[in-house]
């Protein structure tokens, strides 16, 4: 047994180290963050007993230096590196780098990473062999194009059509080097509405090999996970014998040690094994929950060489966890930016919630957009899907666009209440229906208005007259709503059926219909909050300068543009939909598209240029006497 560790650096940023953080204070054991430029005042940061600074911008440069990080661990006094579940968590070099440094390696040994961090060796070394590109032919399609290393769905594509397999396997290998150093890609076939099923498994130094049950992670949307859940439900007896079986054999196979993860595609009662994640996984907490385990802190045990017992605790219980990311379905689900003004969520039993951010922190561009991990525990599945939605609801997220209402809609549709319905292509059938306004969005927009009628932000300032005047007009959302002040106070007009029974700046209480709620409301620039809603506020009388040329593309985000289309240039014809440049944003790379057919007259994005949300990036003067459709910025299908 080695001596126990004292002190630990985490190798990444935000949620994945304050999580990590959190159990090394229960043991005693002191943290060191490190940080770029863009997190020094990051959660994670704040929350270490010590931090030290990567020099550089961009992930490349700070985060994926092991070198780096290494001397930082040294510089601190750190004895051991935990390498999260992300950026250098699966680097065989880094790995050895700590152990040849003199610091204990949180994690499993070199050459198992070596063996199971590419998922093309991992294929071979269990006798899965992926497809050669040169091979593919039509009745192979369609396929998947995926990085042979890392994971969340960058490095990845879809592929129907035999055409696009060059094009894709091209920006497929660009989108994985940037996010994870490696431009490897591999094809192999692509299962249609599959269940994505995982085994969490743990071992120690000593031969025992624990599988810890199954996680379920089929709702995903552009090949990353939205909703995980444990166990996996639904699944016969002997299947789940048979991914036991398999996986701990794929970590014998390799004399693998710490915590990792395998995962399956499962359809027609049969397990596709995909890949070996030699790491924790994100959606760890769910395994924990139902086990009454903590996995970090076995991870830490087993680095000091202690025996994990003959077999893990029994499970109990089912636990969901819901990925709640800052990113706006208006604008083809692009991620967002900005300040948090509240980032609150519920207490009560089984709930968890893992963060990198409080109230007050700013949400950036150079990293991944997820804000929290909401989980609930509870004695059954059905209660825990009906918890977490609620307490979905009721958690206060001021700032950008979230993912919010998606998710509860989500966990509330039959084909996710029903196990047997569960697939991969959830989102694909149901994405529209799942993103449209909630039910009680236009009561909110009345209390939003007659909140704000309070502040003395009308031109009314919430005065009663004398001579009865015109109605007051506000649009919030894709909603006009109409009142008049009263000697009693506010009379709504519009939408009919509300009545105001109670008016205050931050709270605003409505009789709908015969029913009474209770609004709590909050207004931060041209954003109103009610509830769970989230209300643009429009200008009674636009600002003329704010508004653009027909066929103005502008960027939809901050991001960095990283490449323009081959040989476009100014004075070209161009199609409706036909991409002209991509821009990279929090990991992601996402495609701006020509809004309609016509001719490109202005091209101001150039590779490596900087922009921020609304800059100019090009403009097509539609062909004539053709009506111009909408500008469009596509998110780049990672899938």
């Amino acid at each position: 047994m080695t001596e126990l560790i004292t002190s630990v650096l985490v190798a990444n940023r935000g949620e994945i180290a304050c999580r990590i953080f959190r159990t090394c204070r229960d043991l005693g054991i002191a943290t060191v963050a490190v940080h770029s430029d863009a997190d020094a005042d990051a959660l994670h940061v704040r929350e270490a007993d010590a931090a030290v600074r990567l020099p550089g911008a961009t992930p490349a440069e700070t985060y994926l230096r092991g070198d780096l990080v290494v001397r930082a661990a040294l510089a601190a006094g750190a004895d051991a590196v935990h390498p999260g579940y992300g950026f250098l968590s699966e680097n065989e070099e880094f790995a050895r780098a700590v152990t040849e440094a003199g610091l204990v390696w949180i994690g499993p040994p070199p050459a198992a990473i070596a063996a199971m961090a590419s998922k093309t060796r991992a294929k071979e070394l269990l006798g899965v062999a992926p497809l050669a590109a040169a091979d593919v032919t039509e009745d192979d399609l369609p396929v998947l194009v995926k990085a042979a290393a890392g994971g969340g769905g960058r490095g990845m594509r879809v592929v129907r059509e035999l055409s696009a397999l060059k094009g894709e396997l091209a920006a497929a290998s660009a989108e994985a080097l940037s996010a994870f150093g490696d431009g490897e890609v591999f094809v192999e076939p692509y299962v249609e509405n599959g269940r994505h099923v995982e085994v969490q498994i743990l071992a120690d130094t000593h031969g025992t090999v624990w599988t810890l049950g199954t996680r379920d992670c089929s709702l995903q949307r552009r090949h990353q996970k939205v909703i995980e859940e444990a166990p996996a439900p639904g699944l016969p007896t002997a299947l789940v014998d048979e991914l036991y079986e398999r996986s701990a054999a794929a970590a014998k196979a390799v004399g693998y040690v710490g915590a990792g993860t395998v995962e399956f595609l499962v359809a027609g009662g049969r397990a596709h094994f995909l890949e070996m994640n030699t790491r924790l996984q994100v959606e760890h907490p769910v395994t924990e929950e139902v086990h009454g385990i903590d996995l970090v802190a076995l991870q830490i045990a087993v680095a000091e060489g202690g025996p994990l017992p003959a077999e893990p605790p029994a499970p109990r219980g089912h636990a969901i966890e819901a990925r709640l990311y800052a990113e706006d379905p208006a604008s083809g689900w692009t991620p967002q930016t900005g300040l948090l003004h509240a980032l609150e969520f519920p207490t009560g039993p089984g709930l968890r919630v893992d963060t990198g951010y409080v109230s007050g922190d700013t949400v950036g561009v150079h990293y991944d957009a997820m804000l929290a991990k909401v989980v609930v525990h509870a004695p059954s599945r059905a209660a825990a899907a009906r918890a977490l939605a609620r307490a979905l609801e009721r958690a206060r997220l001021h700032g950008p666009a979230t993912n919010r209402d998606l998710l509860v809609a989500s966990l509330r549709h039959p084909d996710f209440t029903d196990p047997g319905r569960l697939g991969t292509g959830f989102y694909e059938r149901h994405l529209a229906e799942l993103t449209g306004p909630p039910a009680d969005e236009a009561p909110a927009a009345v209390a939003a208005a007659l909140a704000d009628a309070a502040r003395g932000t009308s031109r009314f300032g919430g005065g009663w007259r004398n001579l009865r005047s015109q109605d007051e007009t506000k649009v919030y959302g894709a909603h006009e709503v109409r009142y008049r002040p009263t000697r009693e106070g506010y009379e709504v007009t519009s939408p009919p059926g509300v009545r105001a029974v109670a008016v205050s700046p931050d709270r605003v209480r409505l009789d709908i219909d015969g029913v009474v709620r209770d609004f709590e409301v909050a207004r931060h620039g041209d954003t109103a909050y009610v509830g769970r809603h989230r209300l643009a506020v429009s200008p009674r009388f636009p600002d003329p300068r704010e508004q653009t040329a027909p066929g103005s593309l502008l960027a939809p985000m901050p991001g960095t543009v990283v490449r323009v289309a081959e040989g476009l240039a100014v004075g070209d014809p161009v199609e409706a939909g036909q991409p002209l440049l991509w821009l990279e944003a929090m990991k992601m790379e996402h495609r701006v598209v020509a809004p309609a057919s016509g001719t490109l007259t202005a091209l101001h994005a150039a590779p490596g240029r900087q922009v921020e949300v609304g800059a100019l990036l090009a403009v097509v003067q539609p062909a004539v006497e053709q009506p111009a459709v909408p500008t469009e910025a596509q998110e780049e299908d990672p899938a």
